[in-house]
């Protein structure tokens, strides 16, 4: 049995997909690009400002899902540019508690989703 996650507070899929989805104790997030949830706008000032409200979007999906940071036990960051990998890091760093930091990969790509910088999931297991 899967059970569909989604919250307001999140923004809407821009395709075929669900914002989250939990089966047994195990939550699996799409992707989440820096889109506002309620104005649908791109926040895209600077890297900080988009990896924060990249940040805040998973974390209203993990609220949905009774879950805070600390459930997650794995994270997979995309960017367009590994030059921006330290700052990316230190906003993604401050979510978490360096001794029970979820693993983790970043890996450089050459496009995401509506041309953004940064795109991150997550799996987390209450």
């Amino acid at each position: 049995m899967k059970t569909i996650i989604t919250t307001p507070n999140a923004p809407a899929p821009i395709g075929p997909y669900n914002q989250a989805v939990l089966t047994g104790n195990t939550l699996y997030t799409s992707g989440q690009i820096a889109i506002h949830p309620t104005s649908g706008d791109l926040v895209l000032g600077d890297i900080e400002s988009e990896t924060k409200q990249v940040m805040s979007n998973i974390e209203a999906i993990l609220i949905q899902a009774n879950m805070g940071f600390e459930n997650v036990i794995k994270a997979t960051i995309f960017i367009s540019n590994m030059d921006d990998f330290q700052k990316i890091n230190n906003v993604y760093g401050s979510y978490f508690n360096d001794p029970t930091a979820p693993a983790r990969e970043t890996v450089q790509v050459a496009r995401l989703p509506k041309d953004v910088n940064v795109e991150i999931s997550v799996i987390a297991v209450k």
